[in-house]
C-alpha cells in the first residue's frame, strides 16, 4: 500500500471526523478503561477481516488477552519483565519480520510503566517503536490510561505519534477529543466530538449546552487522576514515604519493588540490602537521584558496605566520613540514546557483525549528544549543592561490581575540578557523563563483556557522583592518602603471612596510583597479618621502589594532575610528613660523610602503616565485610588525619573480590636443573595448578630494550595478534615479557591491554638488571584483577634469591614460528619468539600454599 493511503477503521463516522486514518499512522487512544479502547479495536478487527487483511496483536500485559487468535488475528506474546532493552528489541524484531503495510493492536502502554516503574522508560519505548512502525508504513493502535502518567511522558508520546485521541465515556455518551492529528486539518477536527449511536457519526460540539455536558464528564473523570507533575515512580516513592512516616508501614512487597527498581538486580546483593537497609536508607537514595532507574553496582556496593559496617562494626564506623554522593539513574542512559536519536545504531552494535565494528561510531555518538532539559536542571541543582568543590563522576553500570563480574578499570571515572561559572561547571559535568557513557564502547570493556557472555545483554550505565575527599594546599586538593583493600590476599611472600587477614595498597594523595601500574611508581603493599613487614629492608631499596609522583586536583590546570613529590612536600605540615614520608637514611648518611646535610624523603605511608589503630581498623573492617558477603571483597578508600594521630576514612567502593578457585595443594616435582626453565618462590599468583604448556611466546629483553621507543607498542600489537590467532584453540600459551606487562610506559615493559593477553594461560614477567627491567607484583591493580578473574597464572622472575633457577636462553635454539602465524612480522623475529613445545612435555607446576612455582621439561 502507498504511504498515507486511507484505510477504513470500521467506524465511518470516525473516518469522516479524522479525514481517515492513513497508512503510517500510530494512533494513541487516551482512555479511562480498556473497555473504552475496545470500542475502537473491535470495529477495526472486523473491518480488516472483511477485507481479508491480517491484524497483529502485541500482547504484553498481565491481564487476559484483549483479542484471540483466529479470524485474521495473530497474537504475539512479549515479556516486559525482561527489561527495557530486551523487550524493545523483541518487539522490534517482530515488526521487522512482518515488514511493510501491517496492522497492529498493542496492549496498554501504561502496563509498561507498571513493569518498569517509570513513565520515562514507557516514553522511551514509544519514541523508538513509533518511528519504526511509521517507516514500515503500518497502522498501529496504542491505549494509554488517562491521568496515570506525568505531563512530560504524555508530551513525549504526543510529540512522537501521528494521532492522539482523548476518549471519555459514561453510561450514556462517548466522546472523542482529538489532541493531535498529523498532516490533515478541517475547521471542526479539533473540537470535542460526540458519538451518535443512531447513525454512527461523530458530531462536533459547538453549542454551549453540549460543551458544558462534555466538560462536566471530563472533570468527573480527571478529578481522581494522580499528580501528573510527577513521574509515576516519584508518586510511588512519595506515597510510600508518606505511609511509612504516618503509619510505620513498609511491607516486604514494597521493599521488593524499591530494591529491584532502584538498587540492584543481583539476588545476593538484594538479600544483603534487605538485611541491612532501613526504609529511610532507600528514601535517602531516592532523594539524591537524578532521573530514575537503578543506581548500579558500584553505588549500591558502596552504600551496602557502609550499612554493614555501621551495624556490625561500630568501632570502625566511628572513623568513617559521612558521604554525600549523588546517583544518575540508569534510565537516563537509554533516555540519552533515544533523545539523541541513535537507538538504531545502539541495537545494530549489539549484533555479532556490529559488536566491534560499530563501537567507534557509537562511542562518538555518546560523546556528541545533548541532555534533555529536565536532566540538565537536576545537574544544576546537584552542582549548587556541591558548591565549587571537586567531584568525580564514576561508572556504576547494572553489571558492574557484581558477584563474578568486577569490571575493574573497564569503564571511565572522570574528575571534575568544578570551579568557574555555572555554565562552565555544567559543561564540565556533562562532558564527564558523556565520557563515562562512551567508555561502554572501549575495546577492553567490549572484550570483557563478550568473554563473560554479557556482550548482548542489557548493560545500562548508571553513574555515581562523589565529592572528592581531601584538604586544600595552596593551589591543589588531595586526601592525605588513599588506597585499595582486599579481605583475602593472593600475595604471600613468606610463610608467616595469613592470606585471610587481607592486604592494602596505599599511596599518598588520590588513589588513582593505587589501582594502576604507573610510571616508575610503586604503592606501599601492606599485608595486614604483619603490616610493617616488607620484602624491602634497606632504605635505598625502599626509596627505589616507592611513589615518586602524587595525583591531586590541580586548581591551576583545572584538572586531575600528577606532581613530583618534591613539589608537594613544601606545603605539607610536619605531622603529615611523618604520616606518609620516610627518610632515606642511607643516602642522607652518604651526604653527611661528604660534609653535606640534606633531607631526602620518599613516600611510602610508613607512619600510617605503623599506626596500629589504622591497620587494625582496616583488618577488622575487611573481615566484617567478608563475613556479611560470605565472599572475599575489595574496597577503595581515602584517609585524612590530624596532628594528634586521629584519622577518618571515606569508603568509596566495595565489591565481591574474585580470588581464583584453584587453592588445593599441588606436588611440585624436583626436576634436574638442566630440565628446569625456572623455579621461584613467593612471587606467583593465580592458584595451584599443574598444566601442560603447548606454546611459549618469549619477548627478548635486550632486543626489546634496543628497539626504537616509538615502535615498542608494535610488540604489544604482535602479542595481541598471537593472542587472537589462538583464541578458538584449546592450546595453553605462556607469555614471557621483560619488566611490567600492561604498563602505560613502554620503557618499563610491554604496554599490552588485557584484551591482548586474555587467551594466555600464564604470564611471566622477567627482570633484567642489565637493561633496567623490573617486574612489579601489582596484586590489586586493574590488570591483576583481570588476570585473577580470568584465572590466568602470574609469576615474576626477580634477580633475587627468590628466583632459584632461571634459564632464559632455553628457548633461543628452538624454532621460531612467528611468521607462520603472522607472515608480515619477519622484522620482529629477533624480539618475539613463538615456540611450539609439542612432544617436549613442558609443564607448569604451582603450589600456592607453599608458594612454589616450577616450569620445566618432564621425561
Amino acid at each position: 500500500m502507498s504511504t498515507f493511503e486511507r484505510i477504513r477503521s470500521g467506524l465511518p463516522g470516525l473516518d469522516s471526523m479524522l479525514d481517515s486514518i492513513r497508512m503510517g499512522d500510530n494512533v494513541v487512544w487516551q482512555v479511562s478503561s480498556m473497555d473504552d479502547y475496545m470500542h475502537f479495536v473491535t470495529p477495526l478487527c472486523n473491518q480488516l477481516h472483511e477485507e481479508g487483511k491480517e491484524l497483529l496483536y502485541m500482547h504484553f500485559s498481565g491481564h487476559p488477552a484483549l483479542l484471540q487468535a483466529g479470524n485474521g488475528i495473530r497474537v504475539y506474546e512479549f515479556d516486559p519483565s525482561e527489561g527495557f532493552e530486551a523487550f524493545t528489541m523483541n518487539v522490534r524484531r517482530r515488526i521487522k519480520a512482518e515488514g511493510r503495510d501491517a496492522f497492529y493492536v498493542f496492549d496498554c502502554l501504561s502496563d509498561l510503566q507498571a513493569a518498569w516503574a517509570t513513565d520515562l522508560m514507557m516514553g522511551n519505548f514509544f519514541k523508538v517503536t513509533c518511528p519504526y512502525l511509521f517507516e514500515l508504513n503500518t497502522v498501529a493502535y496504542f491505549p494509554l490510561l488517562r491521568g496515570q502518567h506525568s505531563f512530560d511522558a504524555v508530551a513525549r508520546i504526543q510529540e512522537t505519534t501521528q494521532l492522539l485521541l482523548d476518549v471519555y465515556t459514561d453510561s450514556e455518551s462517548l466522546y472523542i477529543n482529538p489532541l493531535k492529528v498529523w498532516n490533515r486539518y478541517s475547521p471542526n477536527m479539533f473540537l470535542p466530538h460526540k458519538y451518535m449511536e443512531e447513525n454512527g457519526s461523530f458530531l462536533p460540539l459547538k453549542g454551549g449546552y453540549e460543551i458544558s455536558r462534555f466538560y462536566t464528564l471530563v472533570d468527573a473523570l480527571t478529578n481522581t487522576s494522580e499528580n501528573q507533575n510527577l513521574d509515576s515512580w516519584e508518586r510511588f516513592i512519595t506515597d510510600t514515604r508518606r505511609t511509612y512516616r504516618r503509619e510505620g508501614i513498609f511491607t516486604p512487597a514494597v521493599e521488593d519493588i524499591i530494591s529491584h527498581t532502584m538498587m540492584s538486580n543481583d539476588e545476593k546483593i538484594l538479600s544483603l540490602l534487605k538485611t541491612y537497609f532501613e526504609p529511610d536508607d532507600y528514601f535517602l537514595v531516592y532523594k539524591r537521584m537524578i532521573g530514575t532507574g537503578c543506581i548500579g553496582g558500584k553505588a549500591c556496593g558502596m552504600l551496602l558496605a557502609r550499612k554493614i559496617i555501621q551495624k556490625d562494626n561500630p568501632e570502625a564506623f566511628a572513623h568513617m566520613e559521612p558521604h554525600d554522593s549523588y546517583y544518575l539513574g540508569s534510565d537516563v542512559f537509554y533516555t540519552y540514546i533515544v533523545h539523541n536519536k541513535f537507538w538504531r545504531l545502539h541495537i545494530h552494535q549489539k549484533t555479532k557483525q556490529g559488536y566491534f565494528k560499530l563501537a567507534p561510531q557509537l562511542e562518538q555518538a555518546f560523546l556528541s549528544g545533548s541532555f534533555p532539559e529536565a536532566i540538565r536542571l537536576q545537574f544544576i541543582r546537584m552542582l549548587e549543592y556541591f558548591g565549587q568543590r571537586p567531584i568525580i563522576v564514576r561508572s556504576s553500570s547494572l553489571q558492574e561490581d557484581a558477584f563474578g563480574n568486577a569490571f575493574a578499570g573497564k569503564y571511565e571515572s572522570v574528575f571534575c575540578i568544578n570551579t568557574g561559572t555555572m555554565d562552565e561547571r555544567l559543561t564540565e559535568l556533562e562532558n564527564a557523563v558523556r565520557t563515562v557513557y562512551a567508555s561502554t564502547m572501549n575495546t577492553s570493556a567490549l572484550e570483557y563483556r563478550r568473554q563473560r557472555g554479557l556482550g548482548f545483554k542489557d548493560e545500562q550505565m548508571a553513574l555515581l557522583i562523589q565529592r572528592v575527599s581531601g584538604s586544600m594546599y595552596e593551589d591543589f586538593l588531595m586526601p592525605n592518602a588513599a588506597g585499595v583493600g582486599y579481605s583475602y590476599s593472593a600475595y604471600k611472600w613468606d610463610d608467616s603471612i595469613d592470606a585471610s587477614d587481607g592486604m592494602l595498597r596505599l599511596v599518598m594523595g588520590l588513589g588513582t596510583r593505587a589501582v594502576d601500574r604507573t610510571e616508575g611508581d610503586y604503592p606501599r603493599i601492606v599485608n595486614l597479618s604483619a603490616p610493617e613487614r616488607s620484602t624491602l629492608t634497606e632504605s635505598w631499596a625502599k626509596h627505589q621502589y616507592s611513589q615518586r609522583y602524587v595525583d591531586l586536583m590541580d586548581y591551576t590546570t583545572k584538572s586531575l594532575s600528577s606532581r613530583p613529590l618534591k613539589d608537594v612536600t613544601p606545603y605539607m605540615d610536619s605531622w603529615y610528613k611523618k604520616l606518609v614520608l620516610e627518610h632515606d637514611s642511607d643516602a642522607e648518611r652518604t651526604f653527611r660523610e661528604r660534609g653535606q646535610r640534606r633531607e631526602i624523603l620518599f613516600a611510602n605511608c610508613e607512619g600510617l602503616v605503623r599506626n596500629t589503630e589504622f591497620t587494625g581498623c582496616m583488618k577488622s573492617l575487611l573481615h566484617t565485610l567478608q563475613q556479611a558477603y560470605q565472599y572475599p571483597v575489595d574496597i577503595e578508600f581515602t584517609i585524612n588525619g590530624t596532628d594528634t594521630g586521629e584519622f577518618v576514612f571515606n569508603l568509596l567502593q566495595c565489591r565481591p573480590l574474585q580470588v581464583g578457585t584453584r587453592r588445593d595443594a599441588v606436588t611440585v616435582p624436583s626436576l634436574p636443573e638442566d630440565k628446569t626453565v625456572f623455579s621461584v618462590t613467593g612471587s606467583s599468583m593465580g592458584g595451584s595448578r599443574a598444566e601442560d604448556i603447548d606454546y611459549v611466546v618469549f619477548v627478548d629483553s635486550r632486543a626489546y630494550y634496543e628497539f626504537p621507543y616509538k615502535r615498542k607498542p608494535d610488540i604489544a600489537h604482535i602479542i595481541g595478534d598471537i593472542n587472537h590467532h589462538f583464541r578458538k584453540s584449546n592450546q595453553n600459551l605462556l607469555l614471557f615479557v621483560p619488566g611490567r606487562i600492561g604498563t602505560s610506559s613502554p620503557e618499563l615493559g610491554v604496554p599490552v591491554s588485557f584484551a591482548a593477553i586474555n587467551h594466555f594461560c600464564a604470564i611471566c614477567e622477567m627482570s633484567d638488571s642489565e637493561v633496567g627491567y623490573m617486574p612489579e607484583l601489582s596484586y590489586g591493580s586493574h590488570m591483576f584483577q583481570d588476570l585473577v578473574e580470568a584465572e590466568i597464572f602470574y609469576t615474576a622472575l626477580f634477580d633475587t634469591p627468590k628466583t632459584r633457577i632461571f634459564n632464559r636462553t632455553v628457548f633461543h635454539d628452538m624454532p621460531n614460528i612467528l611468521t607462520e602465524i603472522l607472515p608480515d612480522c619477519k622484522e620482529y623475529e629477533d624480539i618475539v619468539k613463538v615456540c611450539h613445545t609439542e612432544g617436549m612435555h613442558l609443564k607448569l607446576y604451582s603450589d600456592i600454599q607453599n608458594s612454589e612455582t616450577v616450569l620445566g621439561f618432564e621425561s
